[in-house]
């Protein structure tokens, strides 16, 4: 008699009654995805109209993100003391800081509650055309971003109401939610092929996560930076910046890279020409919100 196969390791950890009705297997896994989500709205739509329902995963919630972010931003600045590179720029930082000032109490138009957070915006000496805002409203700037692109005041705005609308949105947690699910449907698909074959297809995983990232999570993120687009023009707008300035960052910022942007479909951003096109629609809309305004230094 030939001697039996072992068990793929794969399938060591999966209950004996899932792995002989693979049936029940795949309604219990289907059942576990649909209990750890929901769908939510994060924010008001604001004038600009953002009004789509977000899923989120029981798994993530936004306080573990808020908490891991305080952590996060702490180390960040620290390494950045200790090399002199945290606010070396006095006059840089209070102009970032006066800017951010403005644009924080207007995001009671989307999120009441997040006028209460503990806000913190520092500067960070480095040639990187880069800024972010972490959950909770942690925000950072890189000198590199102001000084080579020469941004006025109105130009920071928008750069800052884009990063602070990812915040609002919490994409970061929609991001972390739309991986766990991805994650327990890849991990599950594998575990359910290798009860069908009776074979370890786990090295298949890797290859399918690449494919998900490319077909579904970059599109994904585009629709993000879209939406941060559109919320953060409304924000600069509401708090006496020229919704236009957004426009003329982008335009900065396809000269700086030359235009090469690269693949769309491979981008994590929109091109820089439907941004612009985008931006130009949406700042006309939020004009009337800008003329009402105080207005801020350009």
């Amino acid at each position: 008699m030939l001697p039996r196969s072992p068990m793929p390791p794969i399938l060591q950890s999966v209950p004996r009654a899932c792995r002989r009705r693979p049936r029940l297997f795949a309604a219990l896994l289907v059942c576990a995805i649909v209990v750890a989500c929901s769908r939510v709205q994060t924010t008001r739509p604001g004038v600009i109209g953002v009004e789509r329902e977000q899923t989120m995963s029981s798994l993530v919630s936004s306080e573990e993100l808020e908490q891991g972010a305080e952590t996060a931003y702490a180390q960040v600045l620290s390494a950045e003391r200790e090399k002199g590179n945290l606010n070396a720029d006095p006059a840089m930082t209070a102009k970032v800081r006066r800017i951010a000032q403005r644009i924080i109490p207007e995001v009671d138009a989307f999120r009441p509650d997040a006028v209460g957070w503990d806000w913190e915006v520092n500067v960070i000496e480095s040639e990187q055309l880069n800024a972010w805002a972490m959950p909770g409203g942690k925000i950072a700037f890189y000198s590199g971003i102001i000084e080579k692109l020469g941004l006025t005041e109105g130009e920071i705005a928008a750069i800052m109401g884009h990063e602070i609308a990812h915040a609002l949105r919490e994409h970061g947690r929609e991001r972390a939610s739309e991986r766990v699910v991805s994650g327990l449907l890849l991990d599950g698909g594998v575990i359910f092929g290798s009860i069908l074959t009776g074979t370890d297809l786990s090295g298949l995983g890797q290859t399918a996560r690449m494919a998900y990232q490319v077909s579904v999570g970059l599109p994904n993120s585009r629709l993000h930076e879209t939406e941060a687009d559109r919320v953060g023009i409304e924000l600069m707008a509401r708090a006496g910046y020229d919704p236009r300035g957004a426009i003329r960052v982008w335009q900065k910022m396809a000269q700086a890279s030359g235009g090469k942007g690269g693949p769309k479909f491979l981008s994590t951003h929109p091109s820089p020409d439907s941004r612009i096109a985008d931006l130009t629609d949406y700042a006309r809309r939020v004009m009337p919100l800008y003329q009402r305004a105080d207005k801020a230094p350009a």
